[in-house]
């Protein structure tokens, strides 16, 4: 049997993603078995599992289930220069864009089937000059419509905007935007080989505007979007109070409730789900998952990182890519 071949990003070097992806690959008896090609600066792989004690079981290795895959190391390039840990800077940035880069390209050339990339700086890219603001805008930009969303036991989450400000996020709730949406968040799970999910829309107001009276956009502009939506097919709800939605997709696997912006979505799924949670990427042709945490600089490079959401997220990994296989 063909095991597919996952790419593992090192993240921003300064930051927890090096210690996690170490820990995960100490004990590969609890990852599926896959081929997983890990990019990253030799150097940096080395000093982190030099400082942990841990020797990484480049070669064979025996995956559950007892099934043998193979973990290497795909290296470009060194730090030109030395960064500190657990801290922002341009060169930490510049290699954490490197190697997802590098990534992405052998995934578009059909050389991984999955990419699962470790926490990065925004701040860090910024200061190396990189135009995106992080991993999904990046992927935005080379697959247009790409959607964020978080995958747990418990529950799942959409977003219908990303990494942008509130006021930004909220420019952008236009029934055709929203309409043009629901279709891409369709096929985006029907790819995910989940078939067809039910939608359960968070509203934008409180009360989901409580009848126009806290606000009109409901009615202006998302339930129309959601009602040309519902006649080609989708399983879209009308807007619902956002303090309630999360609770009613709760424990449901084929349930999904679709934030309108980021903070809106990731409060409740990281209250529930932050050690296990794992970000997905829809509507682009590999799987690409991610932890739901980020670089963690406070604790960075201390030996306390937990690798349990990147566990799960190479796990996730795996699964949506049988798919491809």
């Amino acid at each position: 049997m063909t095991l597919p071949r996952i790419g593992v990003t090192v993240g921003d070097p300064a930051g927890i993603g090096p210690e996690i992806i170490i820990k995960a690959f100490s004990r590969p008896e609890r990852l599926p078995a896959a081929d997983y090609i890990l990019y990253a600066p030799r150097s940096v792989v080395k000093a982190e599992a030099d400082a942990l004690g841990i020797v990484p079981a480049y070669g064979t290795a025996v995956f559950a289930g007892g099934r043998e895959g193979r973990l290497s190391l795909a290296t470009r390039e060194e730090p030109r220069k030395p960064f500190p840990k657990g801290a922002s800077s341009a060169e930490a940035g510049r290699l954490a864009f490197l190697y997802f880069q590098e990534a992405v390209g052998d995934a578009r050339k059909k050389r991984l089937e999955a990419v699962v990339t470790a926490p990065i700086s925004k701040t860090s890219w910024s200061s190396a000059g990189i135009e995106w603001r992080g991993h999904t805008e990046y992927l935005d930009h080379l697959f247009p419509g790409t959607i964020m969303t978080f995958w747990s036991e418990r529950l799942k989450v959409a977003l219908f905007s990303h990494h942008l400000s509130l006021r930004e996020a909220l420019a952008l709730v236009r029934e055709d935007s929203l309409y043009n949406y629901f279709l891409r968040l369709r096929e985006g799970f029907r790819q995910a080989g989940l078939g067809d999910a039910e939608f359960l829309l968070a509203g934008l107001n409180p009360h989901a505007g409580e009848g126009g009276v806290l606000g009109g956009e409901e009615s202006s502009e998302i339930l129309p979007a959601v009602r040309r939506a519902r006649r080609e097919g989708v399983d879209v709800s009308d807007p619902l109070p956002p303090d309630v939605v999360f609770r009613r997709a709760l424990d449901r696997p084929k349930t999904v409730a679709v934030a309108l912006y980021h903070d809106q979505g990731l409060i409740a799924f990281k209250l529930l789900a932050f050690e296990t949670g794992v970000n997905v990427s829809l509507g682009m042709p590999f799987v690409r998952t991610s932890p739901d945490h980020g670089t963690a600089f406070d604790i960075a490079g201390r030996n306390a990182a937990h690798p349990a959401s990147l566990v799960e997220a190479l796990k996730l990994a795996v699964r949506l890519s049988a798919a491809s296989l």
